[in-house]
């Protein structure tokens, strides 16, 4: 039974472009899977999409961490779903995940990823973790590893202050991100495959 699975990934970047560079990663790995529709909207937009976003099987969610939690303009996009998304539950039991960018390892990033997974709580919809272990934590291993950052819930991508987003966040959080991506369509796909089995059964 062949699938065709739309995926959104929903996201805010600041001036540098970081972490479009990461949204963009997201949506590279879930256009890996075939039969898969990804589409990239900026949070800005979402006012004038919202027939994309209810139509998805998929919401993937991503901004910069500042001072410790979401960028206030993707916090913008959030708060606006209350009036349709969430009164009429549009999203509910679709696919969620999320990710985050900072300019240092940590920088409560957690509290970003946590922040989008309570979201995505709210509008009833199903998490997928990060679903890879801890990279760099040997003293054999080095930087150019899977989820560098050691996070679960989502993608950590970290991008030094004084790089533009040619260089910056290096090539193993792209590829964590891209990891991310085709993970969650794979899920996505798993779930409405399932469900119409269901149907047929009844």
């Amino acid at each position: 039974m062949s699938e065709t699975v739309r995926v959104v990934v929903v996201y805010h970047s600041g001036r540098g472009g970081h972490t479009t560079k990461v949204a963009e990663a997201v949506a590279a790995g879930a256009a890996k899977e075939p039969g898969t529709e990804v589409l990239l909207i900026r949070a800005e937009e979402a006012p004038s999409r919202w027939d994309v976003l209810d139509s998805a099987d998929a919401i993937i969610m991503g901004a910069p961490t500042y001072m410790g939690s979401l960028s206030a303009q993707f916090k913008a996009f959030m708060d606006a779903t209350s009036h349709l998304q969430y009164a009429e539950k549009r999203w509910a039991n679709k696919v969620a995940a999320g990710f985050t960018n900072g300019g240092s390892r940590g920088g409560d990033k957690q509290n970003s990823l946590i922040q989008l997974m309570t979201f995505a709580a709210q509008h009833h919809m199903h998490w997928v973790n990060l679903g890879l272990p801890y990279g760099n934590n040997r003293s054999f291993t080095n930087e150019d590893v899977l989820n560098r950052d050691a996070y679960t819930l989502g993608v950590s991508a970290q991008s030094n202050l004084d790089q533009s987003s040619d260089v910056a966040p290096p090539p193993a959080d792209l590829r964590t991100a891209e990891f991310l991506g085709q993970r969650v369509t794979n899920v996505a796909r798993e779930l409405k495959v399932g469900r119409a089995v269901l149907a047929q059964r009844k």
